[in-house]
């Protein structure tokens, strides 16, 4: 029989009486047994799985966040300083103001910097309504292409890095392991990684802020991101993000009063957002043309734009005591 989060719990009151844990803040401790639980149970599910990796112990030196989880308890911001038990007032610097009720406290050490994380309870503010729906199809050649006709260019940042990259690696490889150079490689390393993650991160933000803001009604393919990023392609999807790019538009999207929804990928491509006709087509081939309404346009426009169409149908109003339009476009798009 296992140890849960709550068996540990009980003896943590005494293990901090021995001097045996450290830290300030007791429901800090316990936020570090929870991420611990968490860890061991995915660690078992895998197991039951076939497919088991063992948790990596966590020293000092790789244990980057501490969390408070009760705002209020040892921790509190105060104007341009935020305390913390244990270390008292800590000038910061506020990048924005904090809006709503501050929930919990997390300080995170990343390359060197810390940084101070508010999570906080907002309430909803729901912008004007534009009247405009849009269906956006992903790619790797564009990074999406929308309904409208808009192909948003796919900027690569980490394959334009990799030739930088590949040459701070080697350096760190050439220095002996625990020397005070290779120290200093590893943390200019460290910063290239960091600027290309903090590039692709502004990329997405200012992206699905800019169709939230334009849109009422976003579609998006439900897509198995992390099955595409196990595959042949692995490297180009990660690097483009989909995932990312899909839960800024759905937290947006909430806070923002608008409408996102996910259709069936399955068959996006190949069929006629017009006239429903399946037209096959390779992935070499990149026009769509239609041979029943004659539709002509790029095969990702034509995609986007059968994306929105499905989603329209699935969002749409129906009578009562007719078959629903959201199961007739469902069936429509298994075909």
């Amino acid at each position: 029989m296992g140890v849960n989060f709550y068996d540990q719990a009980k003896e943590l009151k005494q293990l901090r009486s021995d001097g045996l844990c450290m830290l300030a803040n007791f429901s800090s401790c316990q936020g570090v047994l929870r991420k611990m639980d968490k860890t061991f149970k995915a660690f078992f599910s895998r197991v039951k799985r076939g497919k088991a990796g063992f948790p990596r112990f966590k020293s000092a030196k790789r244990y980057d966040t501490l969390e408070f989880p009760s705002y209020g308890d040892g921790c509190k911001l105060k104007g341009r300083k935020v305390y913390l038990q244990g270390i008292g007032d800590i000038n910061i610097r506020l990048h924005r103001s904090v809006e709503g009720a501050i929930k919990t406290v997390s300080i995170t050490r990343k390359n060197g910097r810390y940084y101070v994380i508010f999570c906080c309870e907002v309430t909803t503010k729901p912008l004007t309504q534009t009247n405009k729906d849009v269906g956006i199809d992903v790619g790797i050649e564009s990074f999406a292409v929308t309904s409208d006709g808009e192909f948003i260019d796919n900027p690569r940042f980490y394959k334009t890095s990799q030739k930088k990259l590949r040459v701070l690696q080697r350096s760190v490889a050439r220095k002996k392991k625990g020397s005070e150079s290779r120290k200093k490689s590893v943390k200019v390393l460290a910063a290239r990684y960091e600027k290309t993650a903090n590039q692709r991160s502004d990329f997405l933000h200012k992206l699905s802020t800019k169709i939230i803001k334009e849109n009422d009604v976003v579609c998006i393919e439900d897509l198995n991101v992390k099955g595409l990023a196990s595959g042949m392609l692995a490297k180009s999807v990660n690097d483009v993000s989909w995932g990312m790019f899909f839960n800024m538009l759905a937290y947006k999207a909430e806070n923002a009063g608008r409408q996102l929804i996910k259709v069936n990928p399955n068959g996006t491509s190949q069929r006629c957002n017009k006239c429903g006709t399946t037209v096959k087509k390779d992935l070499s081939v990149r026009w769509h043309l239609c041979p029943t309404c004659r539709e002509s346009c790029h095969r990702d426009v034509n995609s986007a734009k059968e994306i929105l169409r499905l989603g329209t149908d699935l969002n749409a109003l129906t009578y009562s005591g007719r078959r629903s339009v959201a199961l007739e476009a469902d069936c429509f798009s298994c075909r």
